[in-house]
């Protein structure tokens, strides 16, 4: 095994891990779509970065990643969830105001989802976790000015798809 961007190496490397891998994500938190989803995630990210990763640290480096996704997915998820209580409470608002409410949610929602995966990831992780440019910059293994430029991106496709940001 020389290199996992040879195709027979990486299909090796797909036999031998990828029910090990999903049923690590399945047990770990107990969603069967979601934990398919991110081992994809893994093995496509692992193809895309077959020249940097050693056949040997392939196993690892698909764990790590699909943990990685699906933790991202649960993130996301918390952050929906989080602002979707407050309207769930009774609330002395007017039902206008509910319902505008519950519209621009959706509008923050959807763009999100829009979102490149690096942007969404730069942005939740920068205005949610409160983490700084240079500690998402480590965790993603980029440049603090890549950081910027994500987040940029990320603030500027959100002011165009939401009105009143």
């Amino acid at each position: 095994m020389n290199n996992v961007c040879e195709e027979q190496v990486f299909s090796s490397i797909f036999k031998a891990n990828s029910k090990t891998v999903f049923n690590y994500i399945y047990y770990k938190f107990g969603n069967e779509e979601k934990a398919h989803d991110a081992v994809q995630e893994a093995f496509v990210k692992l193809w895309e970065n077959c020249a940097k990763v050693l056949p040997e640290k392939a196993k690892s480096y698909l764990y790590t990643v699909a943990s990685n996704t699906y933790l991202n997915v649960i993130k996301a998820e918390k952050v929906r969830l989080k602002y979707a209580k407050p309207s769930l409470e009774i609330s002395n608002e007017s039902p206008e105001f509910l319902l505008v409410e519950k519209e621009y949610q959706q509008k923050l929602d959807n763009a999100l989802n829009n979102l490149p995966e690096n942007q969404r990831t730069t942005f939740l992780l920068n205005r949610i976790d409160g983490k700084k440019y240079a500690e998402i910059a480590e965790m993603e293994g980029v440049s603090v000015k890549a950081i910027e430029k994500r987040m940029h991106l990320a603030l500027k496709a959100l002011r165009e798809q939401i009105d009143g940001i």
